[in-house]
């Protein structure tokens, strides 16, 4: 029996496009690079930024001239960190165009730029530096979306399970802020999914008390307002040694202030933005509020929000399938049923926040109190059947 030759099999090559509006040009860079890369052209930034939008992870390195029509190198390159943020971005220039070949350098956040005529071994050499750029990017991407992330979550999950006043909404919370990130087109929303997780934690050093009064969102004393106060200065001392969370840092530094005064998008980011909405919704649905009532109240509160994206969360709460509220018994709860009210023990005490969803650790620990602790039945959403 023949055995199969595993090393005839080609090899992927990475993708590298080049933009130029000169064809001749474009060939060149193609019969320079095609040994090593799959090159693909684009005679211009507009034609270039539909590849990157069709496939915006396909990219490991984007090389583009200077002076073209309608949008220069610069221009586009910075589009081009919009859409394809992993791709390592390089220019072409004359010598004419150093000063603005510097400026793009820091406004579209180059890897490097290269003078014209631009000899092809210095072509190849400086690609292949790309490439290497890219790989080290994409890896550190994946550990901060996946590893921090879930170990973050799991952290959450588990707070959310010992200190509920604090940590039980923080579960919907970081799904609602995730749903509108996508929903405006944000394509690495790890930070700001991170954010709404760790936004509470300075709370756990709130007295019961007041954490519950402030859950329920009952009038709290002068003494309590203070230290709800704190509680950002807590997060932040609490956070801020761990590496990498420079732009969660950011969010939970600047969710509470007002989006209008005197800041603005250039001013707070766009997760703070975010967050701060999908805070104080669900706020307003912990104290009963119907959620058209919720948008309606936000709405009113002028210069807070950043009204574009309060009105995608709008469309976004009422695109939703249509839910209905059913009523189980504690021995029915299964992994990923959503909890429609929080779960009290039978002397008022939260236990579980609404919104949270169940898992095994959560059943597992509801499972093992005594008869007669949880107040029955438990209230769960599910989706209308046909809708």
């Amino acid at each position: 029996m023949s055995q199969v030759d595993n090393s005839a099999r080609p090899t992927v090559k990475p993708r590298v496009l080049c933009v130029d509006d000169e064809p001749n040009v474009l060939e060149g860079l193609r019969d320079t690079l095609r040994r090593s890369f799959d090159v693909r052209i684009a005679t211009s930034g507009i034609e270039a930024l539909e590849l990157l939008k069709r496939e915006p992870d396909a990219y490991a390195v984007v090389v583009s001239d200077m002076r073209m029509p309608v949008m220069d190198g610069s221009a586009f390159l910075r589009e081009a960190r919009r859409w394809a943020p992993d791709a390592t971005r390089m220019l072409l220039t004359g010598f004419a165009d150093i000063e603005a070949a510097v400026s793009a350098v820091n406004n579209a956040q180059l890897f490097r730029f290269l003078t014209k005529p631009c000899a092809p071994k210095d072509l190849v050499g400086a690609c292949t530096a790309a490439l290497v750029q890219h790989r080290l990017m994409t890896a550190e991407r994946v550990l901060l979306e996946q590893t921090l992330h879930g170990s973050v979550k799991a952290l959450a999950d588990v707070l959310a399970l010992a200190n509920p006043v604090a940590f039980g909404r923080a579960v919907s919370i970081q799904a609602a802020v995730k749903a509108l990130a996508k929903a405006v087109g944000m394509r690495e929303t790890w930070e700001v999914e991170v954010a709404a997780m760790l936004a509470p934690i300075g709370a756990v050093t709130l007295p019961a008390s007041t954490a519950e009064k402030l859950y329920a969102g009952a009038p709290l004393s002068e003494d309590e307002v203070a230290m709800v106060k704190r509680v950002p200065a807590i997060t932040r001392g609490i956070l801020e040694n761990i590496p990498r969370l420079e732009g969660v840092m950011q969010i939970l530094d600047n969710y509470a202030l007002p989006f209008n005064d005197g800041a603005g998008p250039g001013v707070i980011p766009i997760g703070a933005r975010m967050l701060r909405i999908a805070r104080d919704h669900d706020a307003l649905l912990g104290q009963d509020m119907d959620p058209a009532v919720a948008l309606a109240t936000m709405r009113s509160r002028e210069g807070i929000y950043d009204s574009h994206l309060v009105q995608a969360f709008a469309e976004l709460v009422g695109s939703g399938a249509a839910m209905r509220v059913r009523e189980i018994k504690l021995g029915e709860l299964r992994a990923g049923m959503k909890l429609a009210d929080d779960v009290r023990s039978a002397a008022g005490q939260l236990l579980i926040a609404h919104g949270h969803e169940a898992n095994q650790g959560l059943i597992e620990r509801l499972s093992n109190l005594a008869d007669g602790y949880i107040r029955e039945p438990l209230r769960i959403f599910e989706q209308v059947p046909g809708s």
